[in-house]
């Protein structure tokens, strides 16, 4: 007689794992996000938090939810956010060079 319990076993405290570690690196990405200093940085870690957070919502069996927060929360809303923080940069080196020349 075979025991089939302990692959399922095994499989449920993986998963657990993976759960549990998951959190844990939304919580680091989202840390490191808000104290960061560097805004590129941050914009990098934002995506990459949408993304782990679409993770989430698969393991949570959203997948629906978790493709609009790839395709949302991550990928338009990062990109918009690294337009600005382009032209954000572009208007401080222009605001530095009309500052030296007067």
């Amino acid at each position: 007689m075979q025991n089939h319990a302990m692959p399922d076993e095994i499989t449920t405290w993986l998963l657990i794992g993976f759960d549990v570690l998951l959190a844990l690196t939304l919580l680091g990405v989202a840390w490191r996000l808000l104290a960061g200093r560097d805004l590129f940085r941050s914009v990098v870690l934002f995506i990459a938090f949408g993304l782990l957070l679409s993770l989430a919502w698969v393991r949570l069996a959203a997948p629906d939810v978790a493709l609009a927060e790839a395709a949302i929360g991550a990928g338009v809303t990062g990109a918009l956010l690294l337009v600005a923080l382009g032209r954000l940069r572009r208007l401080e080196n222009r605001s530095r060079r009309e500052g030296k020349n007067t």
